[in-house]
């Protein structure tokens, strides 16, 4: 119903059991999620930059908007990287607004990385890399949707 209120959560230690037994293992994945956008830069990033098994999922709910995702992606790619982002992916009941969600998402990404090949952060080929990862290879890596 659209009532849900963004309120700070503890990760680190909530998770510290499951990331000692299961945090450096390649052949699993967790994606994480959450409502509270400021968990990202401060909590949520530093664990995928340092876990193999972890994947930021997408922006989503309260900030899944042009100016959410490109807070997004200035929060947690500096610290988690690209690589371990989960894509994007979709769990809306809106049907028709899929193709309009994806399709911001990827605008959002090419604007984000425009902006790094302006600031010379990266070259042109590895933004051409980096889209495509982003709009396409590490939501199928991600789930596994290989082949």
């Amino acid at each position: 119903m659209g009532a849900d209120i963004p309120i700070r959560g503890e990760f680190t230690k909530n998770l510290k059991a499951l990331l000692d037994r299961f945090g450096n293992r390649r052949d699993m994945t967790l994606v994480l999620f959450n409502l509270d956008e400021t968990t990202y830069s401060r909590e949520l990033a530093p664990l995928a930059g340092h876990y193999p098994i972890l994947r930021l999922g997408p922006p989503w709910w309260f900030f899944d908007s042009w100016l959410g995702m490109t807070r997004f992606l200035d929060a947690v790619v500096e610290t988690a990287g690209i690589y371990n982002l989960a894509g994007f992916n979709d769990d809306t009941r809106a049907y028709p607004s899929i193709l309009a969600r994806h399709d911001v998402w990827r605008r959002v990404c090419a604007d984000w990385l425009a902006g790094q090949l302006a600031r010379g952060f990266i070259d042109e080929e590895d933004a051409y890399e980096m889209i495509r990862a982003l709009a396409y290879d590490l939501a199928k890596q991600t789930y596994r949707l290989e082949g």
